[in-house]
């Protein structure tokens, strides 16, 4: 059967609602700190049940576009709610455990090396993406580049082909878990916290606090809100 007669895709009443706020930010001018309406408010404006708002509030705080507060309502996180297509996150939400797995057992290992072999210059390089990632948590960014020059430095360090390569060739996996954790409420200056300690160990030639402070980081990164969505039909 060709592509165009295959079975169409009902949209769900949540994504509907998403497109719906996505529009209200913007024609309202609403920005970062400002408030959404009240869910009961959306269902009455919107005429949906407040079940088919929680579920569009959940898909935007699992982006890291709003945070929902506990009795205190949802505000906004940035200045637009562009809203990912909920079946890109459905997919991603699938590969991402073992994104994080292989992250795990190959960046460990790369830091514990970098500890043993890493060159003056290297340790240096290291330092200056630390201190990259700083100035762009500092600027309010998410430090998505510093992390990555970060990783890069230490397994430059590491002075092992073989798991450089394997690194490469999930490079874009490791792209999309590095965004998901850092666009996590609070989560960019606790990640600098731990790629200082990283950096520490690397420093002081200690291969094993280096890779338990790898350990550590890798795991926080997977704490993402991403991995706890249960997709609605």
């Amino acid at each position: 059967m060709s592509e165009a007669l295959r079975p169409m895709v009902r949209s769900r009443l949540y994504e509907q609602v998403l497109e719906r706020l996505r529009a209200h930010v913007t024609e309202a001018g609403l920005k970062a700190g400002d408030r959404l309406p009240a869910e009961r408010d959306l269902a009455a404006s919107l005429g949906v049940s407040r079940a088919s708002v929680k579920q569009a509030i959940v898909v935007l705080e699992v982006q890291g576009l709003v945070e929902a507060r506990h009795g205190g309502g949802t505000y906004l996180v940035r200045d637009t709610l562009d809203v990912e297509p909920v079946e890109q996150l459905v997919e991603r939400r699938k590969r991402l455990p073992d994104v994080l797995e292989a992250r795990e057992a190959l960046e460990t290992k790369l830091a514990e090396l970098a500890a043993e072999r890493r060159t003056d210059a290297e340790l240096a390089d290291i330092r200056l993406a630390l201190d990259f990632m700083r100035d762009e948590i500092a600027g309010g960014d998410f430090g998505v580049e510093g992390d990555r020059r970060f990783h890069a430095a230490v397994t430059a360090a590491a002075h092992s082909s073989l798991l450089a390569e394997f690194m490469k060739t999930i490079a874009a996996q490791i792209t999309e878990s590095r965004t998901e954790s850092l666009r996590q409420p609070g989560r960019p200056s606790r990640s600098l916290a731990q790629h200082t300690a990283i950096y520490e160990a690397i420093a002081a030639g200690e291969p094993k606090k280096a890779a338990m402070a790898m350990r550590r980081h890798v795991q926080t990164v997977a704490k993402v809100r991403l991995l706890d969505w249960v997709p609605e039909d």
